[in-house]
């Protein structure tokens, strides 16, 4: 169950937007923005204020792989593994993090909510691969180590 504010915030957007179905996108990139994911409960409201299904809304929510209905760390690390970084090994970087951060093929984010670790099929860098994504940020010629003391850097930040 979320907190009451969540719907506020919610209610928010939407009036930013009107409640018109054509909305429905913006609308749910903006609470995404909000809380670094897409909560089911807000999904289903989304839906009824705007006069649409739920059904409808999830099924546009699932289409776009850029909405996610799990929680993400503050930091979201995207590493590429098309086929220029795969060639030029960006798997020992991903298994670099996974292991520095206890993460896995399951488990994407690390319990203090600080990192979230992904693969992608392509960041669109190719001629500097490997690559890795950190939120809006791409780090090229990626290695082990720079991804570990990128983390190191990061976690330092706080």
């Amino acid at each position: 169950m979320l907190d009451e504010s969540y719907y506020r915030k919610t209610d928010e957007i939407i009036a930013h937007y009107g409640r018109e179905a054509k909305a429905l996108i913006p609308i749910m990139q903006d609470v995404q923005a909000e809380y670094r994911y897409l909560p089911g409960e807000l999904l289903a409201y989304i839906a009824k204020q705007i006069g649409i299904t739920e059904t409808k809304a999830y099924s546009v929510a699932t289409f776009y792989e850029n909405f996610s209905f799990e929680a993400k760390g503050k930091y979201v690390i995207k590493v590429c593994d098309g086929t220029a970084c795969h060639v030029r090994h960006s798997t020992p970087v991903l298994e670099a993090l996974w292991k520095e951060l206890g993460l896995s093929k399951k488990k994407h984010t690390t319990d203090d909510m600080m990192f979230t670790v992904e693969t992608v099929s392509c960041l669109g860098a190719c001629g500097l691969a490997p690559t890795m994504m950190v939120n809006e940020q791409v780090y090229p010629a990626m290695t082990p180590e720079k991804a570990l003391a990128l983390i190191a850097e990061l976690r330092g930040k706080g």
